[in-house]
């Protein structure tokens, strides 16, 4: 996890911006609800009415509602409200605003008792003793009798104030939150009266449901910035690691390339970056969002004194087990899984890549099978996680319904006793999915992260394995770039090397030079180390003991590039790039002309079948090379070195391709063109080194004879006996001896 928590750190601007992004996203989402509860208890159930203290009153009830206050609520009320208009209507003024909170608190019990009073007046005049609902002529009525009988001889404000001061010491809180409502009726009737009740209503709804709209809108769009933000960021994670990899790969020496199968290294640069991509967006897009939703939720409910948070708590911990024993199930699958898909890749890789030797030795039905169990057991696999995480939803289905049932079977009761409003119970409802939801997230990412880990796991390995080959200090490497001219003598100096894990030297104790104007060819039975001696040069491996220098500097304590742009490497097997003739021929840098490609390709003997082809050297190149033949690809590969005129020439066993005559013409060629650079040749054929100035014969990693053709066929037994495997006896000069 730390590795992928690394990746994000570096896009740490992006991050920032993310979470401030998902800030606001969340405080939209955790608002929402809220104007929900309003618009249903405010707007609808109290007709917009959101205070006991109406904006607009008429006189009448204005004096009515005073006689209720005392001295000092009735001159505040007073002050608040403008001079009536002619129709007799008086206004909240804007300074009122202030001394809100004193104005709720003076006018909630008036209004309580106005409206009582109201409703009283209808039972009366309907003769029934039943709660009937009044309207304005009743609160008119009503206003009408409280200014008479403020007229009465003996009224006194300060008995109605201990009448009603006693009636409230008998009131308990939950009775108290009921009476503020019952205030709002009086303040609906009042509108009514002055006909805007449905104006007011209408107001309030537009108001708060613009409001909603906006944050709806608000927390799209930051939602598509954060998405946008998110992948953007994971796909430079992407990017990235990518380069990285292939930028470590490519500098590989042949140890780290065979500690690592080309399948997993592939595996491993596009499904484990992958993975990880993945899960940097699911990070940043539902990590850093879950606990600031649940975290927001768990507050609202908190606050909610709705006394249900039990409900909540008790929804999280049930989801907290069944998360718990889902990844204590599903687990070891996830980690196994990369594996899996290691092992199918290398499966189809080596079928596919063998697919000529399968088809002549019939084992196509063999191969099928072996490609089929790999298969299976990731389809095993994936079915078993698949299904463990199906499992899951229904579960996870029942605990979020179970909640709710749970909130609307005590929120109904709540409602009933008048402590909860059916907005209240929509909005804690809406909270409580929230804080499940926010877990469920968690749950999901928590699923997703150790596959993802184990991939990034997999890619660190790669990005930082040892490397066995590399640069010198920058003191030591500046005097080998400081050289301006090279001659190209390369020695060998008591030089051994063992393979990494090997118990026995593959080579031991070689010794030779090469000089410039002469070609050095090495000989010998198959697996004696002709090749290893070959890349130790191009520092493909380092020796384990000796030293390999040109023109006496270490090959080590040169820079790689500054070593490799003197060599002109051919491999065993000739190697081409998609692409046309041209860049393959070209592939030494950008340094080489066309001059330089057409003399290269005539001295490998490839003209005559590149002008065959009809659009010369712009004809397409495979992947691999594989629309040349095995000789054409040989002689482009060969040409390749050629061009870029390098000052050491590398054969590795290069012309085991070309028919004798072809071998003849080039190997003439190729002495007139490397008359003043080294020539060092790995060759199976005597052919192909007899003309060579000195011959190594190499025996089980070990030097047995140096010289000349003519020399070795008198002093080298292993050499006399590879050359009367492949010469006549007249060609070996040998009748005489032999008779």
């Amino acid at each position: 996890m730390g590795k992928i928590f690394k990746q994000l750190g570096r896009h740490w601007a992006a991050c920032l911006v993310v979470f401030a992004l998902l800030a606001v996203q969340a405080y939209c989402d955790l608002s929402l609800p809220d104007y929900t509860s309003k618009i249903v208890d405010v707007g609808i159930q109290q007709g917009g009415i959101e205070s006991t203290v109406p904006d607009t009153v008429r006189d009448t009830t204005l004096q009515a509602l005073e006689l209720l206050m005392s001295e000092e609520d009735a001159a505040l009320a007073e002050q608040s409200y403008t001079e009536p208009d002619a129709s007799g209507v008086r206004t909240l003024s804007a300074e009122a605003e202030a001394v809100k909170p004193e104005l709720e608190e003076a006018f909630t019990t008036p209004d309580v008792v106005l409206y009582m009073a109201s409703a009283q007046h209808a039972a009366t005049a309907q003769g029934t003793t039943e709660t009937v609902t009044p309207t304005w002529t009743d609160l008119d009525a009503v206003s009408t009798q409280f200014a008479a009988m403020a007229q009465t001889p003996g009224f006194s404000r300060e008995a109605v104030q201990q009448q009603l001061a006693g009636a409230m010491a008998s009131v308990d809180d939950s009775v108290a939150e009921s009476l503020s409502s019952q205030a709002m009726l009086l303040v609906s009737l009042e509108y009514e009266a002055q006909g805007i009740a449905h104006d007011v209503q209408m107001a309030y709804l537009w108001r708060v449901g613009g409001q909603m709209l906006g944050l709806t809108l608000l927390m799209v769009v930051v939602a598509i910035a954060v998405g946008f933000v998110a992948s953007r960021v994971s796909a430079a994670i992407g990017r990235d690691l990518r380069r990285e990899t292939f930028s470590a790969v490519i500098h590989f020496s042949h140890a780290e390339i065979e500690q690592f199968s080309t399948a997993s290294l592939i595996t491993r640069t596009t499904n484990d970056i992958q993975q990880v991509q993945f899960v940097c967006v699911i990070l940043l897009r539902m990590v850093a969002y879950a606990p600031i939703l649940g975290i927001g939720g768990i507050v609202h409910v908190a606050r909610s004194n709705t006394g249900l948070t039990w409900i909540t708590f008790l929804a999280v911990a049930a989801l907290l087990i069944l998360i718990g024993v889902l990844m204590k199930i599903a687990m070891p699958k996830f980690k196994l899984m990369q594996t899996l898909v290691d092992r199918l890749n290398l499966v189809s890789r080596e079928i596919l890549t063998g697919i000529m030797p399968v088809r002549a030795f019939s084992r196509e039905a063999f191969e099928e099978q072996r490609f089929d169990k790999a298969n299976k057991d990731l389809m095993q696999t994936q079915l078993f996680t698949n299904r463990t995480m199906a499992g899951m939803m229904p579960f996870m289905t029942l605990i979020m319904n179970g909640t709710s049932l749970l909130i609307v079977w005590f929120g109904g009761k709540a409602m009933d006793m008048g402590t909860m409003q059916v907005g209240e119970m929509i909005a804690f409802i809406t909270y409580t999915m929230q804080i499940v939801m926010s877990f469920l997230m968690l749950a999901m990412v928590a699923v997703m992260l150790p596959r993802a880990g184990v991939a990034a796991d997999r890619i660190d390995e790669v990005l930082h394995i040892p490397a066995t080959i590399h640069d010198p200090t920058p003191e030591v490497a500046e005097k080998a770039r400081a050289r301006s001219h090279w001659e190209g003598v390369v020695q060998f100096d008591n030089v051994s090397f063992r393979y990494p894990g090997a118990d026995d030297d593959a080579l031991e104790h070689i010794s030779f030079t090469a000089r410039p104007g002469e070609t050095t060819a090495i000989i010998g039975s198959t697996g004696c180390g002709k090749s290893t001696l070959l890349n130790l040069i191009p520092r493909f491996y380092d020796a384990t003991g000796g030293r390999v220098t040109i023109d006496g500097v270490d090959v080590r304590d040169m820079p790689q590039h500054t070593l490799h742009d003197l060599l002109g490497y051919v491999p065993q097997k000739g190697v081409l790039f998609s692409g046309t003739i041209e860049s393959n021929l070209k592939f030494g840098g950008p340094q080489i002309s066309d001059g330089d490609m057409h003399q290269a390709a005539a001295i490998a003997q490839a003209t005559d079948f590149i002008e065959a082809k009809p659009e010369g050297f712009q004809s397409p190149i495979a992947q691999g090379g594989s629309n040349v033949s095995g000789g054409q690809k040989q002689r482009l590969s060969i040409a390749r070195a050629i061009a870029k005129h390098p000052r050491i020439y590398l054969f590795d066993d290069s012309f085991s391709a070309l028919d004798y005559k072809t071998d003849v013409a080039l190997r003439r060629a190729l002495k007139a063109q490397t008359d003043n650079a080294t020539v060092i040749i790995v060759a199976q054929r005597i052919s192909t080194v007899l003309h060579a100035n000195q011959i190594l014969v190499l025996d089980e990693g070990k030097v047995v004879g140096i010289g000349t053709h003519a020399q070795l066929l008198e002093s080298c037994p292993e050499y006399r006996e590879i050359a009367r495997s492949q010469l006549s006896q007249k060609e070996l000069g040998l009748q005489k001896e032999d008779e």
